[in-house]
């Protein structure tokens, strides 16, 4: 009788280990990705959003064998740091609207907002339905960062925007 619910309660906090581990394994892969950006090795390298996909789930350690269809990411310059006024991309808690994101790496010396959504499955009942999820049986965790653009040599013509 007692067993049920000990072990119910033993699987939703190994859950929600699991959740908080995620999220703060991909806090840090942004970061480091997000340097790619700051420091101008995306203009000069041509890396695009697939490739910093790839760089962003390289660094997701245990995580990353389903990162690459898990992770969605926004980079795009800001006009200040405080109160940018941008789309969101999770449409009211139903689904993931990819069109709202963009991959815009800027030149050097603009402000820039980086923004990663990660998907994660929850499995165990009412934790699932306690937790904010997509339609999909997902919860979205979000990383974010700003920073002002490094002063780097552009690549001529394009400056590292991808439209």
């Amino acid at each position: 009788m007692v067993a049920a619910p000990f072990f119910f309660m033993l699987f939703a906090v190994m859950e929600l280990g699991v959740i908080f581990t995620t999220e703060s394994v991909l806090q840090g892969a942004m970061m480091d990705s997000g340097r790619l950006v700051r420091t101008g090795r995306a203009d000069n390298e041509g890396i695009d959003e697939s490739e910093f996909k790839e760089e962003l789930c390289s660094r997701m350690s245990i995580f990353q064998s389903d990162c690459l269809t898990r992770a969605h990411i926004d980079i795009r310059p800001i006009p200040q740091f405080r109160n940018p006024d941008l789309p969101n991309p999770v449409q009211d808690g139903k689904a993931f609207d990819e069109d709202k994101t963009d991959y815009l790496i800027g030149q050097p010396g603009d402000l820039i907002l980086v923004r990663v959504w990660y998907q994660q499955p929850v499995v165990t009942p009412f934790l699932s339905q306690a937790l904010t999820k997509l339609d999909n049986g997902t919860i979205v965790m979000t990383a974010t960062t700003a920073f002002r653009n490094e002063p780097f040599n552009p690549v001529a013509g394009g400056g590292g925007n991808t439209p």
